[in-house]
């Protein structure tokens, strides 16, 4: 595997190339080159990697297989979920496996990696990492070898061999009452604030559905609102994605004093165009900020911005809303998301049961 040094006649700076031949997955022959690197060591290194991910073959390093992995990742999934993916892998997983062989990483490497993983300490707040954040790690460098058993050839999956590491639940779940809610309302101040919060609260839709909306997703003679789009601030840019799933496309019924609050809104923008932002002078740093302000203005227990959509789905349990209907208002992909994210607030219902049986039984 040569590579080549190259000078440039008007700048005099050397650099190398890598210029060398491979056969495509059709069999066909092919010649590949690549310049600008500033060893002959990038070079060559450059060369080796693309010849694995060509092979293909479980003896490729942990990097080449990576790679191959996210692209087939970025072409399948939202563009937020490729880079969360692709952090987790690169901050906490490619450090570690990058260099070794796929076929030579054993159930035992991968409990070495889970030692020092659950050591390292948080750059930003020098805190262990998080059990959701440990188990997130695990399962994407766990999909990464089922990839590769899937469709490189690998044995199996030693990461599943090994055992889990952290876990896979989102940090405990807090939400306000209907009365806490208006308390807080009281203390926000007039704008897109007050509105921002009552859609979150009342319809139980994500942030970033809530920053997408746009006047076309209201249909106020039927009393609807459409939810058909996500908004994030992804690399310094601003991003319209669709749903995660199929059943994140919907319509929520809007009770008319909501419908009116939105009226007015649109009245007081000038009439926003229908394809226009509503909420596109806000962020989510700016709501988190006006949510703890008002919460501690009103002497309310801390909460995240998400959990008003958990304080909705605890409002419809308490209304006595079954959670086929409070799956279909919030969008989840199945029943069972739904119960097992709420079936702790169902605390009443066994004691009813048991109260409705005995009166059956005493007839």
């Amino acid at each position: 595997m040569p590579a080549y040094k190259k000078t440039s006649e008007k700048t005099g700076r050397v650099s190398w190339f890598a210029s060398f031949y491979y056969t495509d997955w059709t069999g066909k022959k092919r010649q590949k080159k690549k310049e600008g690197f500033e060893t002959r060591k990038a070079a060559l290194e450059y060369e080796r990697g693309f010849l694995e991910r060509q092979a293909a073959t479980p003896d490729m390093t942990f990097s080449a297989l990576c790679d191959l992995y996210l692209a087939d990742y970025k072409a399948r999934f939202r563009a937020t979920s490729y880079a969360a993916r692709a952090f987790e892998l690169s901050s906490y997983v490619l450090p570690f496996f990058g260099d070794m062989p796929i076929n030579t990483i054993t159930p035992a490497t991968v409990r070495k990696w889970q030692t020092e993983t659950k050591e390292r300490k948080s750059k930003r707040d020098g805190k262990s990492l998080a059990p959701s954040m440990l188990g997130s790690i695990q399962k994407a460098l766990s999909a990464v070898f089922n990839f590769a058993v899937k469709y490189y050839r690998l044995h199996s999956n030693p990461a599943r061999l090994a055992g889990s590491m952290g876990t896979r639940k989102s940090p405990e779940m807090h939400f306000w009452t209907l009365s806490q809610f208006k308390a807080f309302e009281n203390h926000l101040e007039d704008g897109l604030f007050p509105v921002a919060f009552a859609l979150l609260f009342y319809t139980g839709i994500r942030k970033g559905e809530l920053l997408a909306l746009t006047p076309s997703d209201f249909d106020f003679e039927a009393g609807l609102l459409t939810i058909s789009k996500s908004y994030t601030r992804l690399q310094r840019k601003d991003v319209i994605q669709p749903p995660k799933t199929e059943k994140g496309y919907r319509k929520i019924a809007l009770p008319p004093f909501l419908a009116e609050m939105m009226k007015d809104c649109f009245r007081r923008l000038g009439n926003p165009t229908k394809n226009q932002r509503i909420f596109d002078t806000i962020g989510e740093e700016r709501l988190r900020q006006e949510l703890n302000k008002g919460a501690k203005a009103a002497g309310l227990p801390h909460i995240r911005v998400h959990d008003l959509r958990h304080s909705h789905a605890s409002l419809l349990i308490e209304q006595g809303f079954s959670p086929l209907v409070i799956k279909e208002r919030l969008g989840h992909e199945n029943i069972e998301t739904t119960l097992n994210t709420y079936s702790h607030l169902y605390p009443t219902k066994q004691s009813e049961i048991a109260e409705k049986l005995q009166a059956l039984y005493a007839k």
